[in-house]
């Protein structure tokens, strides 16, 4: 089976660029689904790295789209009250005809991050908890009965979500995370695993992990079911086999140093860091096109079967058909 290969809009750089035309991000949406890419995805973040709306972004991309799915890269729940979130996703999928997949994190550890959480008002430290109680929520909420609850950050009764969503128990959700604990709740909650691990071995060896923890490469076959967590029934691998994903950045030219130079200038613009930190902990290529087809089919062999491609350029447009035109058909078995 082929990898899917999606395309991360460029929300946050384009605020980063001070370009506010946001009908041309739906057209990159548009575009990607002309040039044959799987996906396309939004992320995330309302403070610490402003950008446009990600629900709003994908409402329009699939408004505007026809086979393409559509995803958040990644979705901050704990942000939002799991009441209007489940709400939102469930209209959004509606809209997407069943096309969307739900990347949700908790967030990075940094004081930035912890920042936004403050002004939002939601306490950092327990952001993990309450976004696996969002979880259990939304897919309680999904099945269109009335549901009462009563948990550690969250407490209402007798609520009916209408309208449901149009994939049965709702939209797959994807969790990131490296380290037991974050890949075994990946493996007890979600749908997928979307994380950017920076080499392929470091990817092998997570998913390995996650096989030990139930959730078996999908090729083999139906994963055995999860222990229930705290919050209730884990997901339903029968509706929606587990899907190994990873979200790599990448920057081509056919000159390397110039590739390494662009991805440096990119990646310190869009996180204020630099470059050597965030590739130490994140999947990030700098150079041909040839060399990053070979680098992304590495992660494709280790176990990838989705893979979410941010490209570090200031034209997103030629970078995108050129990805399309000389990496995308040399990416797995296309």
């Amino acid at each position: 089976m082929s990898p899917k290969i999606g395309y991360l809009l460029p929300t946050r750089d384009w605020t980063v660029l001070g370009n506010h035309d946001l009908s041309a991000l739906i057209d990159q949406a548009k575009l990607a689904e002309e040039l044959g890419f799987d996906s396309v995805w939004a992320g995330d973040s309302p403070v610490t790295r402003p950008r446009a709306d990600a629900l709003m972004m994908l409402a329009a991309a699939a408004a505007t789209t026809n086979r393409i799915t559509l995803g958040t890269a990644v979705l901050l729940p704990a942000l939002r009250h799991p009441l209007l979130l489940a709400h939102q996703l469930a209209t959004l999928d509606g809209i997407a005809d069943g096309r969307l997949i739900v990347g949700m994190g908790g967030g990075f550890a940094h004081p930035n991050t912890e920042a936004q959480f403050e002004a939002i008002g939601v306490g950092f430290k327990r952001r993990i908890s309450r976004m696996e109680e969002s979880i259990d929520i939304m897919r309680r909420l999904w099945t269109g009965e009335t549901v009462s609850h009563q948990g550690g950050h969250f407490t209402f009764h007798d609520v009916t979500l209408a309208p449901k969503p149009v994939q049965p128990g709702g939209p797959q959700i994807w969790l990131p995370g490296s380290g037991e604990r974050a890949l075994r709740r990946a493996a007890r909650l979600a749908d997928g695993w979307l994380p950017y691990p920076p080499t392929q071995k470091a990817y092998a060896e997570d998913l390995n992990v996650l096989t030990s923890a139930g959730t078996p490469h999908a090729s083999s076959g139906t994963p055995e079911a999860p222990p229930p967590s705290e919050y209730g029934s884990p997901r339903t691998s029968a509706a929606h086999p587990f899907t190994p994903a990873l979200y790599a950045t990448i920057c081509l030219d056919e000159d390397p140093d110039r590739a390494r130079l662009r991805l440096r200038t990119s990646i310190e613009r869009y996180y204020n860091a630099p470059l050597e930190f965030v590739e130490s902990i994140q999947a990030m290529f700098a150079g041909t096109p040839e060399e990053a087809a070979n680098w992304l089919n590495g992660y494709i062999e280790a176990g990838a079967q989705h893979v979410v491609i941010r490209l570090a350029v200031d034209d997103h447009r030629a970078a995108m058909e050129e990805f399309a035109a000389q990496v995308l058909p040399r990416t797995g078995a296309r």
